[in-house]
């Protein structure tokens, strides 16, 4: 179940980042910001109900790795960011790390 929960906190993770994109670029600033703090507190929430069983060190990089590659995909789909061959090596990277720490784990 605790792998469950890291992958919840994940998802919040890329929640926030988007949250604060789209209050700059939408007239529902406030609302994008509240949004932000609800997917960071909720995004905390399951991270902490994570690590009661996954280690501290590999549930956090688990964490930010599927926040990162999620806001990644988001930015280039939504916000036209670039999608060169060396940002996307590097994020397979990224996705390659996660895997290696599950198998690990």
């Amino acid at each position: 179940m605790s792998w469950f929960y890291l992958i919840i906190a994940g998802a919040f993770e890329i929640g926030w980042p988007l949250g604060f994109k789209l209050s700059q670029t939408t007239p529902n600033k406030f609302a994008w910001i509240a949004f932000s703090v609800v997917a960071m507190a909720l995004s905390g929430l399951f991270l902490w109900m994570a690590q009661k069983t996954i280690p501290m060190g590999t549930a956090y990089a688990v964490w930010t790795g599927i926040g990162a590659v999620g806001a990644f995909v988001i930015g280039i789909i939504m916000f036209k960011d670039p999608m060169t061959v060396m940002r996307i090596v590097s994020v397979g990277l990224i996705v390659a790390g996660i895997v290696g720490l599950k198998i690990a784990g």
